[in-house]
């Protein structure tokens, strides 16, 4: 599993774009971990699934609320995982008005969530391969901290959190 001072992993996400612009396509656009996050300060969050009770009530809205002060705390970006595929987030996104704020981005074959250590296994309860629910303040591609929920909690990886350390 992924630990403090790691390097994040090198995979490739996949983000819907509804515009065309700045090099992306309308569609999903391949997102290589390792070079989007190369020089900049990302606090990455994941969850289960995209349009699930918890992540849609109060993971993602608490991240798109406190923007402003991660930005403020020298966040250049907010990315949220998830193991559903770019349709779905892109999707999602728009539910949840996370454009320009938070960047949804799927990890549809998990390869990402895979490569972290972080995989929730919810065979059996229709929702097969999942990514456990964490999130982690990454500096130039590494991890500067990581917060992993116990099953089924939603008390370290929200956006308050985050903010502090952050701020720390």
């Amino acid at each position: 599993m992924i630990k403090v001072g790691d390097a994040l992993p090198s995979a490739t996400l996949m983000e819907y774009s509804d515009v065309e612009g700045g090099g992306c396509s309308i569609g999903p656009n391949p997102v290589d971990v390792v070079k989007a996050s190369a020089g900049k300060t990302i606090a990455l969050f994941a969850l289960p699934g995209a349009f699930t009770p918890t992540c849609s009530a109060k993971h993602v809205p608490g991240y798109v609320e406190k923007i402003d002060g991660l930005k403020a705390a020298g966040v250049d970006e907010v990315w949220c995982v998830s193991v559903n595929d770019a349709f779905v987030m892109g999707a999602w996104a728009r539910d949840q008005k996370t454009a320009g704020k938070v960047r949804m981005l799927a990890d549809g074959d998990a390869n990402f969530t895979k490569a972290v250590g972080l995989t929730l296994d919810l065979t059996g309860k229709g929702m097969g391969l999942r990514s456990n629910r964490y999130s982690m303040l990454v500096k130039n591609g590494v991890v500067a901290s990581l917060n992993i929920e116990g099953p089924g909690k939603f008390e370290v990886s929200d956006a308050a959190t985050m903010l502090a350390q952050a701020k720390g």
